[in-house]
């Protein structure tokens, strides 16, 4: 089965790239630009969102970060990232409150939008303070997201404590610095930083080779 990854390496395509990295199987890395290749026609049947990340696995097709994240865990079950029967609860907690109530208030807060106390049944998080207080206790709870073994909840989890806290979106507390410092170490994650990091410099050098 051939494993395709369609990316950007300024997107969220560096949490999918990440994630693939963790699985250990083979891929190819489809390098998109957001003016150019990323409207063209043909991508379109792969994201009709038209934005990245996306994978191809065969001929199925999975989009949104954190979805990639739980179907590749599934998928390469030997890369044991998926959540054994004692970690599923915390597995899907945090995952998708990441995925959910984190990314809604930290975007809302990135634009300047509080929304005031009515407002705050409606937007599915309440209010950022709270959301942000609730994520270090998740955090804090163990070394990883769902226990004492890190899984595929943790990149996706754990690449959003790194964007927020390096954009100052989220302030650095010491236990999402900790957690940081740990996924950091990770064999899988150097390599998706670099390879990442290569793309990025080819696409400003004007190299669209690589």
């Amino acid at each position: 089965m051939t494993l395709t990854l369609y990316t950007n390496p300024q997107s969220r395509g560096r949490i999918a790239r990440w994630m693939v990295e963790e699985t250990g199987a083979p891929y190819e890395a489809v390098i998109l630009d957001y003016s150019t290749t990323m409207k063209d026609e043909g991508y379109r049947a792969i994201n009709p969102m038209l934005k990245v990340p996306a994978i191809r696995h065969d001929d199925r097709i999975v989009t949104e970060c954190a979805a990639i994240c739980a179907y590749l865990a599934e998928a390469f079950p030997e890369a044991e990232l998926d959540p054994r029967p004692g970690e599923l609860a915390d597995y899907y907690r945090w995952l998708f409150f990441a995925a959910g109530p984190l990314e809604q208030a930290v975007t809302n807060a990135s634009m300047g939008v509080t929304p005031n106390e009515n407002q705050q049944r409606m937007v599915g998080y309440g209010d950022f303070a709270r959301v942000i207080d609730v994520l270090e206790q998740a955090v804090g709870r163990a070394p990883y997201i769902a226990g004492d073994r890190f899984t595929a909840a943790d990149v996706y989890v754990g690449s959003g404590v790194m964007w927020y806290t390096q954009f100052g979106l989220v302030e650095k507390r010491p236990v999402f610095l900790d957690y940081i410092a740990r996924l950091q170490e990770r064999p899988a994650y150097r390599r998706a930083a670099e390879k990442d990091d290569a793309a990025l410099a080819a696409a400003a050098s004007g190299d669209q080779g690589g």
